[in-house]
């Protein structure tokens, strides 16, 4: 079968880093540390694991940043080479050991995968402190057990990733989707797990509290749409770069949009009740700002943006994936006395009615009970062998309004 890997040569890092900065195309050119090539389709490794076919795989702004070369180098400590991309999934049982029978699972039927490799997935036993308590994310073992490093599925070399026709998945991972849960639904289910474990972050809030979410992609919508299933009647400020994303900001329960023309930062500091004041030099500072800002762009800009425009002594929530950002004013941290939380993928949070679940089924529920058609947010599809168009039209979204891109397979 085809896939589309992630080689990890240092000599074409080494190469695309340098001719990326003046052709954006070279970090999927011939050059790059992509490669699209036959793999063969990997085998059941034990009576816990499933073969699945992957029916979408998503393009998540973390792969984007990886093929960008965007990604911190420290994370290369817990993944291995050659590893197939893509984590973002929903497809159907091809095989499935008895091990997965035996939860009511069976091959044809439709599922999701978590993406997380922690110990469960690794055989280890006995688990981790942190698996013990459901945080898988903060797993400690991503290094160690039967599977090569890896801390998730399209980072690790032993289990593939969705963008291929099959990948592995460990029973421990596996959620079957509801008959009312489209396909184009199902494959959102990652990001927006990711986005309800950064919402619990910081829920509680009433109509007095202001929380401000920084970026309109595929992340900060599902924080909005998060905070509203859970309960949370916070005023959500979304500030966002396109007039698409204002508009689907809204229909999920946004109460303002602020774009990012020209004055922006003035807009914003109004509708937070702030002064913007100008220092000597550098961008305007306001006096006060949201109780919680999300930052959920993963760049270095949103993240100073937050910083910036949260409250003294409010609580900034990283979703976004800056990586080694430069250019940020971290004053902001201490002379407001910012709390400054970090948010990783998923693990098991508390759902609209107060209970304990994986994160991964709190998505699922969210997707059959929302009146709101997520499906849409899935505004391009490609064919795996048509990457470098996919890949050039997710880095350009203000040309292409791009919310979700997938690579669809039969």
């Amino acid at each position: 079968m085809k896939a589309l890997q992630f080689t990890g040569s240092l000599l074409n890092y080494a190469v695309t880093r340098v001719v990326g900065r003046f052709w954006r195309p070279a970090f999927w050119g011939p050059l790059s540390c992509l490669a699209y090539r036959e793999v063969p389709v990997p085998s059941l490794p034990g009576p816990d694991w499933a073969l699945v076919k992957t029916r979408y795989g998503g393009v998540c702004g973390s792969d984007v940043h990886l093929v960008l070369l965007e990604t911190s180098p420290t994370t290369s400590a817990f993944t291995s080479f050659p590893f197939t991309i893509g984590h973002e999934n929903v497809g159907r049982l091809a095989e499935a050991g008895e091990g997965v029978k035996a939860l009511g699972l069976r091959p044809g039927q439709r599922v999701v995968a978590d993406l997380l490799l922690p110990c469960a997935v690794r055989g280890i036993e006995p688990p981790c402190p942190p698996c013990r308590r459901g945080d898988y994310s903060q797993c400690e073992n991503f290094a160690r057990g039967t599977l090569a490093p890896g801390m998730l599925l399209g980072g690790c070399r032993d289990v593939g990733g969705s963008w291929s026709p099959y990948f592995l998945a460990h029973k421990s991972q596996l959620f079957a989707v509801p008959d009312t849960v489209s396909d184009e639904a199902a494959v959102l289910v990652e990001p927006l797990s990711v986005s309800l474990h950064a919402a619990a972050r910081a829920l509680g809030g009433g109509p007095d509290r202001t929380v401000l979410v920084v970026g309109g992609g595929i992340i900060g919508l599902g924080v909005v749409a998060a905070l509203r299933y859970l309960g949370d009647r916070s005023r959500v400020i979304v500030l966002a770069r396109h007039r698409h994303q204002a508009d689907l900001a809204r229909e999920l329960g946004a109460d303002e949009v602020v774009g990012t023309g020209p004055g922006w930062e003035g807009g914003l500091a109004e509708r937070l009740g702030a002064e913007l004041r100008r220092p000597l030099v550098g961008r305007g500072v306001p006096d006060t700002g949201a109780a919680v800002v999300f930052e959920c762009a993963g760049t270095a800009s949103a993240l100073d943006t937050a910083l910036r425009f949260a409250a003294p002594g409010g609580r900034v929530v990283l979703a976004g994936l800056a990586a080694a950002p430069r250019g940020i004013d971290w004053s902001f941290v201490w002379r407001k006395e910012l709390t400054v939380v970090g948010t990783f993928c998923s693990g098991t949070d508390t759902d609209a009615d107060g209970r304990r679940k994986r994160t991964f089924q709190i998505a699922l529920d969210l997707l059959a009970a929302s009146r709101f058609d997520f499906g849409r947010l899935v505004t391009h599809r490609f064919r795996l062998a048509d990457y470098k168009r996919a890949l050039a039209t997710v880095t350009a979204k203000g040309r292409s309004k791009v919310v979700k891109a997938v690579f669809e397979f039969d």
